[in-house]
């Protein structure tokens, strides 16, 4: 599904909300589970990992979020408490928006609640995708997935092509498989001029949809 530019900073600078910005570093904790869940964040940039831990210690990455995606709204439907972990994968710049003046919002602004409508959409797709790749896809073709999906392509207009350099064991974490095979798959990508890898960033190429869509 693609969607225009929703510049979602105007639209707070509009409301008159007292909204605040936090800036997080890589491998920094947004929220915690089990921490209160009480507002919606949005990634104005950066990269979010999305985690859950079992009552043994074992964590399983759920979602890789990236620049213009929204998290946490499960506080819209009653959640109390937070059912997983957020924790930066780059450096991120957060917006937190309380769960009442984001109710507000989403009744107030039609533009916003239609960009809204498009996320939860969007993510309900990418579950779902993600489940298909891990029962179905390499472990390369799911590393090219979630570049792809960090970057926006297919979610939209205009998908970033330069973003800020994730950590072989952060994508590792996501993909399910090792840090020595995520370096492998990444020296093969810059070998096929997929994407380039920068000391601080990571330039994505058009051509790494060629490995998603090569059966």
């Amino acid at each position: 599904m693609r969607t225009t530019a929703f510049d979602i900073q105007a639209c707070l600078d509009t409301s008159g909300l007292a909204t605040h910005l936090t800036e997080y570093g890589p491998r920094e904790v947004i929220f915690s589970q089990g921490d209160a869940s009480d507002g919606v964040m949005y990634i104005q940039k950066g990269g979010v990992k999305l985690s859950v831990r079992s009552k043994v210690g074992r964590e399983a990455v759920v979602a890789m979020l990236g620049q213009g995606d929204f998290f946490g709204e499960d506080c819209l439907a009653g959640q109390a408490r937070r059912k997983g972990s957020a924790t930066a994968i780059a450096p991120s710049a957060i917006h937190v928006i309380g769960r009442t003046d984001m109710l507000r919002l989403l009744h107030e602004q039609r533009a916003l609640s239609n960009r809204f409508i498009s996320h939860l959409l969007t993510r309900y797709t990418r579950i779902e995708g993600d489940l298909i790749d891990q029962l179905f896809d390499s472990s390369e073709k799911q590393l090219a997935r979630a570049l792809l999906r960090l970057a926006g392509f297919g979610t939209q207009d205009q998908p970033r092509r330069v973003l800020a350099r994730i950590s072989p064991g952060t994508l590792a974490e996501t993909v399910g498989t090792t840090r020595s095979r995520i370096d492998s798959f990444l020296e093969k990508f810059e070998r096929l001029g997929f994407l380039q890898r920068g000391r601080r960033n990571l330039t994505i190429d058009d051509s790494l949809l060629n490995v998603v869509l090569h059966d």
